[in-house]
């Protein structure tokens, strides 16, 4: 890393905080943003020049509870076999996680594609296997070409129980409640490789307000952050691409046809936010032999959030961890309560694991 760059884009922060006459707030929508900022350091570096809230980036905290739930009643059924990411297997519900389901005989396999529940099915004829489809617009095309190759090679036992979720309609219904106050958003380089820059323009233009797309290397989120006090400063919302290397104006288009001739967009429960319109992703009807839902009958009840527990409002970016009086003993990544101290992107998850040891009090971004 050149530190002379970093110091040079720290000073350029705080001479820019210096001349507003309260500190900026600055969200990052992206949970990969949040566990980097942290680990890196960079949150240490400009934390008195301005707060950085997290917002609502990472998909296994999103995922409401009756999808847990959901998976959990199908690992138990006999003959089906549950293929997930692993940040999903130790998420609680209200009848245990998957994990606790794994050891009472349910047959739960951890994947790293949605291939490998394509290749296990395809090996395993005698079983129904279920691959949970949850993720931003990063994972979905993968989601939507195996089922284009499920469909090639006429499988009858692949399914997937879909929860993809949709960085946009998240993002405006975060604004239209207000329930956190920000000055710019720090925007995902992965899901904006996906969308394209000008995903974002409705953002800037329906609610002035600054949006800024980096990658992931504290020299990248430096100028990011710098970018963002710059318009706030100037009085400008605009979309600014600092992650250019990857990012283009229009996305990537082909991942973009895949979604649209697989998915169609559908309204989405987000944990403890609630159900907002287009901001999830179904099968179409054509593809609805592969859905797990209509064909499984599994129904995915209401939402609900463990009693004492704020995620809800951290992914909301209303409260940081520490406002919550279960984080670091009631619940610790060992024992987790809620998702995001389980997810490897959560946010309460990445503050115990680099500043739960800072003296700093707890922040309430929310009046």
């Amino acid at each position: 890393m050149d530190k002379r760059k970093v110091q040079q884009l720290v000073e350029r922060i705080a001479r820019l905080s210096r001349r507003s006459e309260r500190r900026y707030a600055v969200m990052e929508i992206c949970g990969t943003h949040t566990v980097s900022l942290l680990r890196s350091g960079v949150k240490s570096l400009v934390g008195d020049a301005l707060r950085l809230i997290s917002g609502p980036g990472c998909p296994v905290c999103v995922t409401s509870q009756g999808y847990v739930d959901a998976a959990c009643e199908l690992a138990m059924r006999p003959n089906v076999t549950i293929c997930t990411y692993g940040d999903m297997v130790r998420v609680p519900g209200r009848r245990g996680s998957l994990e606790q389901h794994q050891a009472r005989g349910a047959e739960v396999r951890v994947v790293y594609s949605p291939r490998d529940p394509l290749q296990y099915a395809a090996d395993h004829p005698d079983r129904q296997v279920v691959f949970l489809a949850v993720g931003f617009e990063t994972t979905a095309p993968a989601t939507a070409a195996t089922i284009l190759e499920a469909e090639r090679l006429g499988l009858r036992n692949f399914f997937a129980l879909t929860a993809h979720k949709l960085v946009i309609p998240a993002v405006s219904a975060l604004l239209s409640d207000g329930g956190a106050a920000i000055d710019g958003l720090l925007c995902p380089g992965h899901v904006s490789i996906v969308i394209g820059a000008d995903a974002y323009r409705p953002i800037a233009d329906n609610w002035a307000m600054p949006c800024v797309i980096a990658g992931f290397e504290p020299l990248n989120m430096l100028a990011g952050i710098a970018a963002l006090l710059a318009q706030a400063d100037t009085g400008r919302a605009e979309v600014e691409n600092v992650y250019g290397v990857a990012v283009s104006p229009g996305g990537n288009r082909v991942a973009q046809d895949l979604l649209a001739r697989v998915f169609a967009p559908a309204p989405a429960v987000w944990r403890a936010i609630g159900t907002i319109d287009a901001s999830g992703l179904e099968l179409r009807e054509q593809y609805s032999r592969f859905d797990a839902v209509r064909q499984l009958g599994v129904e995915i009840g209401p939402d609900y959030e463990p009693p004492g527990c704020l995620c809800g409002q951290v992914i909301q970016g209303k409260v940081e961890p520490t406002a919550c009086s279960l984080f670091g003993g009631e619940c610790s990544p060992i024992r987790p309560i809620g998702p995001c101290m389980v997810s490897s992107e959560g946010t309460c998850a990445a503050w115990y694991k680099y500043s739960r040891h800072d003296n700093t009090r707890a922040q309430v971004t929310q009046e």
